[in-house]
């Protein structure tokens, strides 16, 4: 008990860190960073190989992921948006280009962009083969930090229910690749981190 209280602790600290980072990035940089992450992002095998890709749309600080959803849309994928639940878990929803997208607001948090097509269910992340996630950091062993809300969280408790070999891929900045993230029971490593600059691929 006292360490998962000494590592929740530590995770928090880390977070108000790498949040303080984004959050001096220009514009500009921003801007840079999203379009080269797309083009690392699509260059993954995981992605390439994929029917249907469970993706997020970006928001504040966070590396952009606007002109991915484009691209693999454009390539002939099914991209598939979540929507934040009460309980903070997820819906999912087709992404049919940027006119689909709505702004939504949930008290207590940031205003999201959510898909307006019909609701598929929380289970239909399952029959995903690629799921890219969002994080703050992820470590040289792929523990991957969150914002530490759980939805995520409750994705991936879902997806190894269900038996699924999804691949898991976070999208970071380059210097959020980091030496170590406090790890809990509940995390999963994941497969692969794709920044700006690089892919890191993790052992599974």
């Amino acid at each position: 008990m006292t360490e998962n209280l000494s590592s929740a602790s530590a995770k928090a600290a880390l977070r108000r860190e790498l949040l303080a980072a984004r959050r001096a990035l220009s514009p500009r940089d921003r801007e840079g960073a999203a379009a080269a992450l797309a083009v690392r992002a699509l260059g993954l095998p995981e992605l390439a190989g994929a029917a249907t890709v469970a993706a997020y749309v970006s928001v504040g600080s966070e590396p952009g992921t606007r002109e991915l959803l484009d691209a693999l849309r454009a390539a002939g994928k099914r991209v598939l948006l979540p929507l934040l639940l009460p309980d903070n878990d997820l819906d999912w929803a087709p992404y049919e280009g940027p006119g689909s997208l709505a702004a939504a607001a949930h008290p207590g948090k940031m205003q999201l962009w959510e898909p307006t097509g019909p609701a598929l269910g929380p289970d239909a992340v399952a029959g995903a083969d690629a799921v890219l996630l969002p994080g703050l950091a992820v470590d040289r062993r792929g523990v991957r930090l969150g914002r530490g809300g759980g939805s995520y969280d409750r994705v991936l408790a879902r997806l190894e229910r269900a038996g699924s070999s999804a691949a898991l891929v976070v999208l970071l900045y380059d210097d959020e690749v980091v030496a170590h993230v406090p790890e809990e029971p509940h995390d999963h490593p994941v497969r692969a981190v794709a920044t700006p600059s690089g892919v890191v691929r993790f052992s599974s």
